[in-house]
């Protein structure tokens, strides 16, 4: 099976959170609430110095996959 590269999600527990999956490697989710992003990945030392130029735009990815999903809705 086939999934877009970023996923909505919610969850009533969390109401006011709202989550960003990116699927794609390196998986995350991140909470656009308070920025927070959690890693679906074991990383290596070395692994961690590549992330750390990658992250940023991959965050910054996140955040347009859900702007341009919620002017969809108000559309």
């Amino acid at each position: 099976m086939e999934f877009p590269k970023f996923l909505l999600g919610d969850n009533t527990d969390y109401p006011t959170a709202i989550f960003v999956v990116h699927t794609e490697y390196p998986r995350f989710i991140i909470n656009l609430e308070n920025d927070e992003v959690e890693w679906l990945e074991d990383f290596t030392q070395e692994d961690e110095k590549e992330l750390e130029a990658e992250a940023e735009n991959l965050i910054e990815q996140a955040t347009a996959f859900y702007d341009r999903e919620i002017s969809r809705y108000e559309d």
